[in-house]
């Protein structure tokens, strides 16, 4: 597949989430780091589709390029919350107001559960990361609800992933995101490549059939993708074979 999609490149837009799929899961949120190489791969999908590669994730603008600095990407962060449409663009708030403040309070103090459970706000969200409390996960899972039971009406979502509990405003996700991203140029019109591993990239491989794309899963195989890698350094290596149109068209 990966000689076809070579071939008709130019065609595509190139959508990659970022964390358990372009970079390997660390401990913390802050001890992610960029692979040699990966930059220069993005940077060269980049050309080769017009601009149209943007990265999709949970974490902010702001977060994402201090991640991939001095570099800087399209991007479509806070789960859907903000957009950037070209490396050199504003940042474009499109659905999210802020969190309410005695909320985002409340639910940071449930990090004090236990040594090892990691806030991290997100602007758009709060997550509560437990990689380094696992045995915490019922207990803030437990805490999380007990908040929701006392507020019924508070406008939220809990999204489960990978050793993190992310709480975020209802109204947008990333598939909303990204098909707010599609309808602007240099992206509309354009075939999607989606790649996500998480739970909340699920919403996106959901719509890719209607956006005419196809989507890719990283670490299981989801419902309803092309075809999936087992991690992300097999992410990183199969787009290092897709920039290379010449040598990938010849497998």
């Amino acid at each position: 597949m990966v000689g076809e999609l070579a071939q008709h490149l130019g065609e595509c837009a190139i959508l990659l989430d970022i964390d358990g799929t372009l970079l390997d899961l660390a401990p913390t949120p802050r001890e992610v780091w960029v692979p040699p190489g990966l930059a220069n791969t993005l940077i060269r999908l980049s050309d080769k589709t017009s601009g149209a590669l943007a990265l999709v994730s949970g974490r902010s603008l702001n977060d994402i390029d201090l991640i991939f600095a001095p570099d800087q990407f399209p991007a479509v962060g806070g789960h859907g919350a903000e957009m950037r449409l070209s490396s050199d663009s504003e940042a474009v708030a499109t659905h999210a107001p802020p969190m309410d403040k005695e909320l985002k309070r409340r639910l940071a103090a449930i990090a004090r559960l236990s040594p090892g459970i990691l806030l991290e706000d997100k602007g758009y969200s709060l997550a509560l990361h437990y990689r380094l409390a696992p045995h915490a996960e019922k207990a803030i899972y437990e805490a999380i609800s007990l908040i929701r039971n006392e507020l019924p009406h508070a406008p939220i979502e809990v999204l489960p992933g990978k050793c993190v509990f992310e709480i975020k405003q209802v109204g947008f996700d990333k598939a909303m995101g990204v098909r707010e991203l599609m309808r602007r140029e240099p992206f509309r019109g354009r075939r999607p490549i989606f790649i996500g591993d998480d739970v909340t990239d699920e919403s996106v491989f959901v719509i890719m059939p209607d956006l005419g794309g196809l989507a890719f899963s990283v670490g299981r195989r989801a419902e309803g993708v092309a075809g999936h890698f087992d991690e992300p350094r097999d992410v990183r290596a199969w787009l290092a074979r897709l920039v290379d149109g010449e040598a990938a068209a010849r497998e």
